[in-house]
C-alpha cells in the first residue's frame, strides 16, 4: 500500500476530510444509546417530561449531524477513490508506453488490459471502502467497547470470548481466499485473451466458418474462470454465517446474563438497552472489519498484479548520461547510415535458446536502397525491428548515423525512422488524423503531397468526406491496398532518415508500386530505404540486396551480381519467372 498511496496524493484533501467526517458521525452515533438510557432510567422513571423532550431533541440534532456527515463522508471517499483509480490507471498506462516488445510479450496484451481495468477498479473500490469503513469500524469498536465496560465490566467479558473467534475465522478465510482470487485473475486474463483474439480476427473466423470452434474455445476459458471464481467465493461465503452465528450467541448471552442482573437490581433497564446497543455496534464493527478483510483479500491479488507492472523496468531505455541532459542537447540521428557488426539475436521467450539471427554483418550509406529477401521465417522482420531498437541485440552492435543505437534515447532514435509494418495498423479517427501520426504539425499541403507520393490521394479524394473520412478500428472500412498506401503516406510525411518497408506493397499492383518507388527516389533522396519484399520486381532497383537464409546472410549484392553469382537468388528468380510465364500462358 505504501507504493500505491502516492497516487492519492493529489486528492489528499478528500482523504483527510473523509476520516474527520467519519469521526463526527461515529461520535454522534455513540451518544444515542447513552441518551436513550438516560431517558429510560431518568426521564421516564422520574416522569420528567421536559427532560425527555430535551434529550429527545438532542438525539434528533445528533441524528441529523450524523446523516450529514455520513453523506459528506461518502462523497469525499468517492472523490478520493475515483481520483486514486484515475491516477493509478494513468501511471500504469505511462509505464506500459515505456515497455519494449519483450516487456509486453512477458505480460501479454490481454493481461495488461485486465490489470488496467478490472484490477484497478477493484483496488479503487477497496480504497473507497477503507476510507469509509476502515476508520469507522475500529473507532466504533473502541468507543463502544469502552462505553460497554463503563456500563458493566463483567458483562463485557462476552466480547472477550466472541472477538477471537471472529478474528481467527476471518484471518483463515482471507489467507485461503487471497490465493484463490489470484488464480481467478489469471483465468480472467485467459478469458479476455480469447475474446480479444476472436474480435480482432472476426473476419478470418467467419471466412473459415470457425464460429463453433471459437465458441468452444470461449466456453472453455469461461468455464475455467467460473470454476476459479466459485472456488474463491466458496471460501468467502463462510464469513457471514460465522459472523451471524457469533453475533446471535453473543446477543443471547447478553440478554440471559443481563436479564439476571436487571432482576437482581444491579443493572438498570436503560443500562441493559444501552449495553445491547453498544454490543450490536461492537459486533457490527467487527463484521465491517471482516468484510474489509475479505475485500482486501480480493484486492491483494489485484494489488500485486498492478505493482508488478509499475515495478517493471523497461529493458530498453536511454543511457543514464543521455537522460541526464536536456532533450535539446541529446544525441540526434545525423544521417541514415546503418551498420550491423556481428549481430546475433534470440528472443528472451525462446524455448530452445537458439539464435534467430546469427553473426549478421553489413553496412549501407545514407540514401541507399537496401532490400531484404529470404524464405518465410528467415528473420527479415526481426532484423529490421532491431534498427529502431524494438528489441536489443543479444550479441554485436548496430550503428545508426555512426553511433550505437544504445547511445540514443529510444524516442529520438524512432523519431528519425519511418516504418510501414507488415501488419498495417490504422487507428480509429479520420484519415487526416492517421497521417498526422507521422508529423503532428503537418500542413494540409504536406498531407496532400505525402498522399500523392504514396498514390493514395486519388482514392482519398473519391470519398465523400475526403481526408475527414472516419476510419474504423484497424481501418476496417478501407481495402488492404488503400490501408497500405495510407500507412506509407504516414511514414513519408515525417521525412525520416531511415524508411523501413516490411512487405508494405504486397496489396498494390505493380504499376502503383513502381510509382511509389519513383516517389522514394525523387522525394527521399537522402533517406535510407530498407525494403522487405517477396517479389523480385519490387527490389531489382535496390543498391544492395541481402539474402537471408535461416537467420544468416547467404549473399549480398545488387540484382546483376546476384543473378550471376548467387544460386539462391537464381533459384528465386527462375521460380518467379516461370510462375509469371505460366500466368501469361493461362491468360492467352
Amino acid at each position: 500500500m505504501r507504493k500505491l498511496l502516492p497516487f492519492a496524493k493529489k486528492y489528499w484533501y478528500f482523504c483527510v476530510l473523509a476520516p474527520i467526517l467519519m469521526l463526527v458521525d461515529v461520535f454522534c452515533e455513540q451518544q444515542m444509546p447513552m441518551l436513550m438510557s438516560s431517558i429510560m432510567d431518568t426521564g421516564i422513571k422520574m416522569g420528567d417530561k421536559p427532560y425527555i423532550v430535551r434529550i429527545g431533541l438532542m438525539m434528533i440534532v445528533l441524528a441529523l449531524v450524523a446523516i450529514i456527515c455520513g453523506c459528506a463522508n461518502q462523497y469525499s471517499s468517492s472523490m478520493a477513490s475515483q481520483g486514486f483509480g484515475s491516477q493509478l490507471r494513468a501511471a500504469m498506462f505511462r509505464k506500459i508506453q515505456t515497455f519494449s516488445f519483450f516487456n509486453i510479450d512477458k505480460f501479454s496484451t490481454a493481461s495488461l488490459v485486465t490489470r488496467m481495468t478490472n484490477d484497478c477498479n477493484r483496488m479503487q473500490n477497496t480504497f473507497m471502502m477503507i476510507l469509509r469503513m476502515m476508520i469507522r469500524a475500529p473507532l466504533m469498536f473502541i468507543v463502544a467497547f469502552i462505553r460497554a465496560l463503563t456500563i458493566n465490566a463483567k458483562l463485557s467479558l462476552i466480547f472477550v470470548v466472541a472477538m477471537p473467534i471472529i478474528l481467527v475465522a476471518a484471518t483463515q478465510i482471507m489467507r485461503v481466499a487471497s490465493n484463490r482470487f489470484r488464480i481467478m485473475q489469471r483465468k480472467l486474463d485467459g478469458l479476455n485473451s480469447a475474446v480479444q483474439e476472436n474480435l480482432i480476427a472476426i473476419r478470418v473466423v467467419k471466412a473459415f466458418a470457425r464460429e463453433e470452434f471459437e465458441r468452444e474455445k470461449f466456453y472453455h476459458a469461461n468455464d475455467e474462470m467460473t470454476q476459479a471464481g466459485i472456488r474463491a467465493v466458496s471460501v468467502i461465503i463462510w464469513n457471514m454465517p460465522i459472523m451471524m452465528l457469533v453475533m446471535n450467541f453473543s446477543t443471547i448471552a447478553v440478554y440471559w446474563f443481563g436479564g439476571q442482573l436487571v432482576s437482581a437490581g444491579s443493572m438498570g433497564t436503560g443500562e441493559l438497552i444501552a449495553f445491547v446497543s453498544y454490543m450490536m455496534q461492537i459486533l457490527f464493527s467487527m463484521q465491517m472489519v471482516s468484510m474489509i478483510l475479505m475485500q482486501v483479500s480480493q484486492a491483494k491479488a489485484s494489488m500485486n498484479r498492478v505493482i508488478e507492472v509499475l515495478d517493471t523496468d523497461p529493458d530498453i531505455d536511454a543511457p543514464e548520461e543521455v537522460k541526464a541532459v536536456p532533450a535539446a542537447e541529446r544525441p540526434q540521428v545525423e544521417n541514415g547510415s546503418i551498420e550491423f557488426r556481428n549481430v546475433s539475436f534470440r528472443y528472451a521467450t525462446s524455448t530452445t535458446g537458439d539464435n534467430v539471427l546469427e553473426n549478421v554483418s553489413f553496412s549501407c550509406k545514407s540514401g541507399q536502397v537496401i532490400a531484404l529477401i529470404g524464405a518465410t521465417g528467415s528473420a527479415k522482420s526481426t532484423l529490421v525491428s532491431l534498427i529502431p531498437r524494438f528489441y536489443d541485440v543479444t550479441e554485436g552492435e548496430i550503428l545508426v548515423g555512426g553511433k550505437n543505437v544504445k547511445e540514443y534515447d529510444p524516442e529520438d532514435l524512432r523519431l528519425a525512422i519511418g516504418m510501414v509494418l507488415q501488419k498495417n495498423v490504422l487507428f480509429t479517427g479520420t484519415i487526416r488524423d492517421n497521417i498526422l501520426w507521422g508529423k503532428p504539425d503537418a500542413t494540409d499541403e504536406e498531407i496532400e503531397e505525402a498522399c500523392a507520393s504514396a498514390q493514395a490521394l486519388e482514392f482519398i479524394k473519391s470519398f465523400p468526406d475526403g481526408f475527414d473520412t472516419i476510419l474504423g478500428q484497424g481501418g476496417v472500412n478501407v481495402s488492404g491496398g488503400q490501408k497500405q498506401r495510407i500507412c506509407i503516406a504516414r511514414a513519408m510525411i515525417k521525412k525520416p532518415k531511415i524508411l523501413i518497408l516490411d512487405d508494405s506493397t504486397s496489396a498494390v499492383d505493380s504499376a502503383t508500386e513502381e510509382k511509389i518507388r519513383e516517389a522514394f527516389r525523387n522525394e527521399l533522396q537522402d533517406t535510407t530505404v530498407i525494403i522487405i519484399a517477396q517479389r523480385l520486381s519490387s527490389i531489382q532497383h535496390a543498391d544492395e540486396i541481402i539474402i537471408l537464409d535461416d537467420g544468416k546472410i547467404a549473399d549480398i549484392g545488387n540484382h546483376v551480381s546476384l543473378l550471376a553469382n548467387s544460386s539462391i537468388y537464381q533459384e528465386i528468380y527462375q521460380s518467379q519467372l516461370q510462375s509469371n510465364t505460366r500466368g501469361e500462358e493461362q491468360l492467352i
